[in-house]
This record gives structure tokens, sequence and C-alpha cells, in this order.
């Protein structure tokens, strides 16, 4: 990670670039959030801050400004008070870099939210307190959290985010009640915990007041954690987990090959693409999958210099030690970890379905995995969860819109894959329907043969 920062002209104490996304159900207080978020960083410039506290939508009274305005841009979520698509805002401290997606909350725009997602390395999932049901029960107040809040929830677990910040907002609404607070953690730690996240925060947050976001408030003297901002600063990125946590080896999809034809002594031929996991050397023997050829790298080409090694995330022009029969959609792998790097062509997956037209196992579908496209049958339904109990039902052929389900797949052709929490990008793939051409399911591999 040092040595990309060092590319990319940080300093040693910056902590890089975080991606984050904000979920929920409807009127959380997503867009609010990050509003005060760039409002409270210093993210926003006067005449921006001019053109909200004077927009006909404000929902605020007086010269309150209505935060969720920063980013619900288009004019018809201006005009519902929702978010309609995801936004994108970019704001830092001094030590640290943010992109923030600020996702839809309504079930219909469900698909919204996994595209927001799938690049996210945090998810903030705001509770509204005021809308969470409480009743007393023998072992004290118990909260029952909103159906889209287990929803987002359950999506950011499938997608592996590794952490969630469990935002519990709207506090000033409930004179910053302790006890309901309490109440509601519990709800989101046992939710965290079924739907598979270990790394969770949770604090409760004022958006529309600022209350905790940036600064610790005075009218939580009960709350023990830090504010959400500094939690954001220091929060690891899913690089810097996956450089520690060496689940795979080096994975370099090709995505171009470079050749400049001329004289025979002025040939060159290179392969453009990602360092996806691992990294690679000068001098490393690789092997092309699905071929099976191998050969070495003989240079590291990064813009217009020549690099001894390629880092996790850099776009890199590998040059070969011979000419082979490399295109794209071809992978790159350590020829040391070959032998557990053969191609599949059957897996396992977790399924978002994005379409509106429901599964059917009887149409072609095509796989997009990295740079490859492949011809893919979906075997069998195995189950589908339910958003309501988080309780996978039994096996059915009937996935519709926004439905989470795991199914089997097999495909035309192999493909070098890895199981989704080792490898984000070789362990995902979308689906596209063969007639339509549309993309209808994002998918995350839980098992491959």
């Amino acid at each position: 990670m040092n040595a990309i920062n060092e590319q990319l002209g940080l300093s040693a104490e910056d902590h890089g670039v975080l991606r984050f996304i904000t979920a929920g159900s409807v009127d959380d207080g997503k867009s609010t959030l990050i509003g005060r978020l760039l409002f409270d960083s210093k993210g926003i410039f006067a005449d921006q801050l001019a053109a909200i506290s004077k927009a006909k939508n404000k929902r605020t009274a007086g010269d309150a400004i209505d935060f969720s305005l920063l980013t619900d841009g288009l004019e018809a979520e201006r005009e519902q008070g929702i978010t309609i698509d995801v936004a994108y805002r970019y704001f830092a401290t001094p030590s640290r870099k943010f992109i923030v997606a600020d996702t839809p909350g309504h079930e219909q725009y469900t698909r919204n939210m996994v595209t927001g997602a799938s690049t996210a390395d945090v998810a903030i999932v705001l509770v509204d307190i005021t809308r969470v049901s409480f009743e007393e029960s023998s072992e004290g107040l118990k909260a029952t959290l909103l159906a889209q809040t287990k929803r987002h929830s359950a999506i950011a677990g499938k997608l592996r985010l590794p952490t969630i910040v469990f935002a519990v907002n709207k506090m000033d609404l409930v004179d910053f009640d302790q006890a309901r607070f309490e109440a509601t953690e519990r709800a989101v730690r046992a939710l965290a915990g079924t739907v598979g996240v270990e790394d969770i925060h949770v604090l409760p947050i004022s958006a529309l007041t600022g209350d905790n976001v940036v600064t610790r408030s005075d009218k939580t003297p009960w709350y023990t954690g830090e504010p959400l901002l500094p939690i954001l600063e220091n929060v690891p990125t899913r690089v810097e987990r996956a450089e520690a946590a060496h689940k795979v080896g080096f994975r370099f999809p090709v995505q171009w090959v470079a050749r400049h034809d001329g004289h025979t002594a002025n040939d060159f031929r290179g392969y453009m693409g990602r360092v996806e996991a691992g990294e690679v050397h000068v001098g490393t023997e690789i092997i092309i999958q699905p071929s099976g050829q191998s050969a070495v790298v003989e240079k590291i080409l990064f813009l217009d210099q020549e690099l001894p090694t390629a880092h996790i995330g850099q776009c890199v022009t590998l040059v070969l030690d011979k000419d082979v029969d490399v295109s794209r959609g071809d992978q790159f792998i350590a020829a040391a970890e070959a032998d557990k790097d053969t191609p599949v062509k059957n897996l396992t997956a977790d399924l978002c379905w994005l379409d509106s037209e429901p599964l059917n196992p009887a149409r072609k579908y095509w796989l997009k995995h990295t740079t490859r496209t492949v011809q893919a049958k979906v075997k069998q339904v195995k189950q589908v969860l339910d958003i309501h109990t988080l309780l996978h039902g039994e096996s059915t052929n009937l996935v519709r819109m926004n439905d989470l389900a795991q199914v089997e797949l097999m495909l035309a052709q192999p493909i070098v894959a890895d199981l989704y929490a080792y490898c984000r990008a070789t362990g995902s793939f979308i689906l596209i329907d063969g007639a339509t051409n549309q993309t209808v399911a994002a998918g995350m591999i839980v098992a491959k043969e």
C-alpha cells in the first residue's frame, strides 16, 4: 500500500482513499448525513451552499440548510424527497480522502444500492430510531428493525463489505434516549451476526444537527465510542485487508493486448490490465490460463516508466520474455500456485437479481467474469433469502427482482475463479441476458469445482 501511496503522491500519514456508501430504508437520513459530512469537512463551495439555501424543494424551516439537496440532484428526487439514483461525492480531511456513494433506500431501487456497494470498503447503514418498533419483554426493551434495513445489511454481508457502521439516526427526536439506543444496538448487532459481518460500529447520531457526526456530542455522555468521521478516517480499506490476508496469489486478467507494428527490431507486444491480487516482479514465472502456457515477466511498464514490482490495484502493462497466444479474457497467475488455481466450469454463487423479469433457467445467460465472458446455464436455484426473517427458503426457480438467491451455474468454458470471500475481483461476476443484453444479476462465488 505504501508503494501505491508514493506513486499517487500521498504522504506516509495519509490513509489513502476510502470508498463508502450510505444504506438503509427510505427517509432514514442518508442524503442528509452525507450533506452534513460535506458541510462540516468544508467540502461545499459557497455558491453550492447559497443555491441549496434558496432551493424551492427545501424541507427545512427558516434559514436551516436542507443537507439532502447536496446529493439529491435529480429534479424528481427533490420533488419527491427521495433518492432514486446513486450519487457520488468527494471530500477530504487532513488524514484521508473519501469517495461516498449515496444510494437509494426504496425497495424498487435496491439494484442501485448493489451497484454502489460493489466498489465500497464500508457501508453506513442508517437506522431511523423513530421508526424502530419497541416493546417491553422479560429481558428489557426489545427493538424490531425495518425490513429494508435488514435487506441492505444482508446485501452488504453478501458483498463481503468488511465493515458496517450502523448509525442510529434522529436521536434528537427521541431526546437522545439511552434505553432506546441500547435496545436498537442489540438488534443491529444481532442482525450483523446473522448476515455474517464481524467488524461493526454502532453509534447514536443526528445527521440534521450534527451530533456525533464529526465531533463528539455532549448530549450523549453515555456513549463512549468515537464519532462517525474519526471511525471512517481509521478503518482499513479492502486493499489493505487483502494485502494483509494473502488469501490468493497473483491475479492479472488481461484487458488489452498492446501491439506496436513496425520494424521487427522495434516490435512491441504488451499485456495491459490491473493487478487484482498479489504482486508480480520482473523475472516472475507466470502461467496463462486457461491455455496453461508459461512465460517469464520481462518488463513491468507503468505510464512512461519501468517498475521492478507491481502491486494489487495498479494498472500496468506486462511484457513477457517470449511471444505467446494471449487475448482479452485470459488471466496471468503465478506459476508457483498454478496447481491449485486450475480453471473450473461449475460454480455455486449468491445472486442479487437485478432484472424486472424473473430468473428463467431455460434462458441463455452470459457470465462476465473479470475481462472474460462465457455462456452460462443456471442448473439449480438452491435457496432464496427471506428478507423479513433472514432465513433461507426452500429450493425454487422463482427469483424476482431484488431477491437474494443461491444458485448453481454450469459454464460452457472454464474460468480461473476464486471465492468472493478471498478476492472480490476474481470472485464476482455479472449475468447478462443473451437475448436482451440486459445485466440481470450480480454474483458472488461461494464454491467452485
